[in-house]
């Protein structure tokens, strides 16, 4: 297998280091590495990587500035690879822009399918499905942009303004978590003290509509404690 994509992996434990990087090259990608964070800005600018896989304890900064450094200049995929297993750092990256955030230890199974669907999404991210004015497709779940109309298969699933700006918002960024606090400021605009529960009820809403059972993450994965992501895998 031989998918020529570049990754950057960020880490300066030299363990993990070699452990991840012989794991991506046996699954056929390319790997550079870096063991700071002004190596790793260095070579995401010389080599525009198709994924960078980030370690958020490095020796010369935290791995969240390099994070906020390389969002302020390119739309390249970050994957967090952390030891802080803390809901508030999984949050804190995923709001600044991380793709997705994966917990040490892990295991390299879900290392490489969480690699392949973040890849996969960004590979996809502008064909003209994914904007405005066109369609997202994702299985037998389809939407129409300029018509605001959803379909799983040839069923139409009628859905509330605000639920369709829900599924519409999550389609726009499938493959990555959105926080629940990311989705109320997008579609409510303001949170409060019972802005979580709204959007739970919302959901449920929309998984009903979509003929989902409860605890199947069809369409749309729960990740507990964190937000919501758009995902057919």
């Amino acid at each position: 297998m031989n998918n020529k994509y570049k990754i950057l992996l960020v880490e300066d434990d030299e363990h993990i280091r070699i452990m991840v990087g012989a794991m991506l090259e046996s699954a056929g990608y390319q790997v550079i590495e870096a063991q700071t964070c002004a190596t790793a800005l260095s070579l995401a600018s010389s080599h525009v990587p198709d994924l960078i896989v980030l370690d958020l304890g490095l020796p010369d900064a935290d791995g969240m500035t390099l994070l906020q450094s390389v969002r302020e200049r390119s739309l390249i995929p970050v994957i967090v690879l952390s030891a802080r297993s803390d809901e508030t750092d999984k949050v804190a990256a995923l709001d600044q822009g991380a793709n997705d955030y994966i917990t040490k230890p892990f295991g390299a199974a879900e290392f490489l399918a969480r690699v392949r669907s973040v890849l996969r999404f960004s590979r996809h991210s502008a064909d003209e499905g994914r904007l405005a004015g066109g369609k997202f497709q994702l299985r037998d779940l389809t939407i129409e942009y300029d018509a605001r109309r959803v379909f799983i298969g040839s069923r139409e699933v009628h859905l509330t303004q605000t639920e369709y700006n829900i599924v519409a918002l999550l389609s726009e960024s499938s493959g990555k978590v959105m926080t629940y606090s990311a989705i109320i400021k997008a579609i409510w605009g303001y949170p409060d003290s019972g802005s979580v529960k709204k959007l739970q009820v919302n959901m449920a809403n929309i998984r009903r509509k979509f003929g989902v059972s409860p605890g199947q993450n069809s369409y749309i994965i729960n990740e507990l404690g964190v937000g919501y992501r758009m995902d057919g895998e």
